[in-house]
C-alpha cells in the first residue's frame, strides 16, 4: 500500500506543466524551422541549459540554506542529473552523439517521472517546482531538438546509449550500496504509485526491466 501522494497527480496544476513541458519546445522548434534562424536555435539552447543549470545549483543552495542537505541523498547519481548533463551538451555543441543518449534517457526515464511524480509537496512549494524544472526541462529539450533539429534515432543510438546505462547502473548501484541510498531507484521502487510497481519484485529481474525502459 503506497502512502497517499500530496501531489495531486493529474490534478488541473500538473496537467498544465505538462502541458506547457509539451507545448513551449515544440512552439520554438516550430518557430525555429520555419525562420531557419541560427540566432534563436542558439537562443534556446542557451536558455534551456542555463534554466537547467540555474535550477540544479541554485536548489541545492535552498537545501544547503535550510539544512537540508545530506551528502549521501546530494550526489549527482540520480539518472536524470546525468540525462541534465547530456540534454545541456546536446543543445550547445548540437553533436548526434549526446542528442541519442538525452532522447533515451529523457523520454525513457524523465519522462515517467514527471507522470508520477515522487513529491509529497505541491505548488508553489520550491520542491516542487524544483522537480518540474529540472524533469521538465530535460524533456522539453529533447522534444525541442525533435522539432528544430529532426534529430531521429538510428540503430546504433540503442546500442550506444545501452552502454552509456551500463555505465550509469555500474556506478550508481556502487553509490547506493555504499551510501544507504536509492539513486535511479535501482534499490527498491519508489514510496509514491509508479510505473515501476509494475515491474518484478525480484531485484536483478527489477534491474533488466528499468534498462528496457529506458530503452522504449
Amino acid at each position: 500500500m503506497h502512502p497517499e501522494p500530496v501531489f495531486p497527480v493529474f490534478g488541473l496544476g500538473h496537467l498544465a506543466v505538462l502541458f506547457l513541458i509539451v507545448a513551449l519546445p515544440v512552439g520554438l522548434g516550430l518557430a525555429v524551422r520555419r525562420t531557419n534562424s541560427q540566432r534563436l536555435d542558439r537562443a534556446v539552447a542557451i536558455g534551456l541549459s542555463l534554466m537547467l543549470a540555474a535550477n540544479y545549483f541554485g536548489y541545492a543552495s535552498y537545501l544547503w540554506q535550510h539544512q537540508l542537505l545530506f551528502w549521501e541523498l546530494a550526489l549527482p547519481f540520480q539518472l536524470c542529473d546525468w540525462a541534465m548533463v547530456t540534454i545541456i551538451v546536446a543543445l550547445l555543441t548540437r553533436r548526434h552523439r549526446w542528442t541519442e543518449v538525452s532522447y533515451f534517457w529523457g523520454i525513457g526515464g524523465t519522462f515517467q517521472a514527471l507522470l508520477t511524480p515522487n513529491l509529497q509537496v505541491d505548488f508553489p512549494d520550491i520542491r516542487a517546482i524544483s522537480f518540474f524544472i529540472s524533469h521538465g526541462g530535460i524533456v522539453a529539450g529533447v522534444i525541442y531538438l525533435l522539432v528544430a533539429r529532426q534529430f531521429r534515432p538510428t540503430l546504433g543510438s540503442v546500442g550506444r546509449t545501452l552502454a552509456w546505462s551500463q555505465l550509469y547502473l555500474v556506478s550508481t548501484l556502487l553509490v547506493d550500496y555504499m551510501t544507504g541510498a536509492n539513486y535511479g531507484f535501482l534499490l527498491h521502487k519508489p514510496a509514491v504509485a509508479s510505473i515501476l510497481d509494475f515491474l518484478s519484485d525480484t531485484h536483478w529481474i527489477y534491474i533488466l526491466q528499468l534498462e528496457g525502459l529506458a530503452l522504449l
